[in-house]
């Protein structure tokens, strides 16, 4: 079995990009992860893709360059791309290739998850009555949760306040504006207790990972950041935020527990090892959520933790760096890798104004992609 390592990485803005499609964002991507790499696309062996708008994201070949490589598309909804990090990196892992790439991309419309019959099955009436995925089920779980462990909205509101500072330290961010606590509790209410800025948006972007055997890392990078884990879980009961399924009221834990303790049982880490943490903020309730899911806190511990600054860039457990979801935005697709870029930019010490203090030396990044599905990744330096 080999150790891998990430040698390259490239991203897209997030944003809206008028006139430029899916597949020409990913291909901006891959050249930027090639430059950063020091290879050419002829080096690269195989690739894996994936997007939820683009039905066959290998044609991306056509663009970059008709070489022959293997390529293989997945789809994982929002761990598509922690998805397809998990399969390139087994490849190699399993001794089949060398080196290859990992890209994701997407180009969603305002109001993708929910309006597009073509994208979700539902007739468009179902989501402009605020019956679909964002607001609604992500609206009641965060009221459920913040009802039992006693967190306040204004806890919700430093959690988007927190992301829209750091997302204006981004270069590569969609929302690049900070938002103040009041200005966010004030906006208007889309499903209590979350408010219209403490929702992510969907919007366009693209990333690319490349990935070697890690005992030749050294030929491309003196600073190679190495792919420890990566796990993913589905529920045990199904998922009820969608209308495929149904489960309990009471579950016995969600897909992110069972990824996340997989993830740190295979890397040999613990949640208090880790110095950079990207958490899924389709909403702040889930980031909130997500922070004791993955293990990093106790629940209804979150409170006290935002209130002493803990997930801010210079506090102790430093969560979404780059702005996050709520910041950046969500093409499906490309957000996993979005956060291997992030963490892989802190582990080498290049995030710029956004830099975590110190030496940061292991980097966890957690998915979550209905219905049900979840993925913890955990790299090291």
């Amino acid at each position: 079995m080999n150790d891998v390592a990430i040698i390259g990485v490239g991203l897209h803005p997030f944003g809206r990009f008028e006139g430029k499609s899916a597949m020409q964002m990913a291909a901006d991507a891959i050249q930027l992860a090639l430059a950063d790499a020091g290879v050419e696309w002829k080096d690269i062996q195989f690739a894996v893709g994936g997007s939820w708008t683009v039905a066959n994201p290998d044609a991306i070949v056509g663009m970059v360059g008709l070489t022959g490589i293997p390529f293989t598309d997945v789809f994982n909804a929002c761990a598509t791309a922690a998805s397809a990090t998990k399969l390139c990196a087994d490849s190699i892992r399993l001794g089949d290739y060398d080196i290859g790439i990992a890209v994701g991309m997407d180009k969603h419309p305002r109001g993708a998850f929910t309006e597009d019959p073509a994208l979700v099955g539902m007739p468009s009436w179902y989501a402009q009555n605020g019956q679909y995925l964002t607001t609604k089920f992500f609206g009641m779980k965060a009221s459920r949760y913040l009802h039992d462990y006693g967190i306040s909205t204004e806890t919700l509101a430093k959690v988007a306040a927190k992301n829209f500072r750091n997302g204006a330290l981004n270069p590569n961010a969609f929302r690049r504006k900070p938002i103040s606590e009041d200005d966010i509790l004030n906006s208007p209410v889309l499903n209590y207790p979350l408010t219209q800025y403490m929702f992510c948006a969907p919007d366009e972007g693209a990333a690319a990972v490349i990935m070697c055997r890690a005992e030749i890392a050294q030929r491309f990078t003196a600073k190679p950041v190495y792919v420890r884990a990566v796990e993913i879980r589905t529920r045990r009961y199904g998922a009820y935020e969608v209308n495929t399924t149904y489960a309990p009221v009471e579950e016995d834990g969600s897909p992110t527990v069972y990824a996340a303790k997989a993830a740190f049982e295979k890397a040999g880490v613990a949640p208090q090892d880790v110095d950079v943490i990207q958490l899924q903020d389709t909403d702040a309730g889930a980031e909130v959520i997500h922070m004791a899911e993955a293990g990093f806190c106790p629940d209804g511990e979150q409170e006290k933790l935002l209130a002493e600054g803990a997930t801010e860039i210079t506090g102790a457990m430093p969560v979404n760096t780059d702005g996050g979801l709520i910041a950046n935005g969500e093409p499906i697709g490309a957000s996993g890798l979005r956060q291997m870029h992030e963490l892989v930019r802190q582990l080498r010490g290049q995030a710029g104004d956004r830099q975590v203090p110190g030496t940061p030396r292991v980097g966890f990044a957690q998915v979550y992609g209905a219905p049900g599905t979840a993925a913890a990744t955990i790299l090291t330096t």
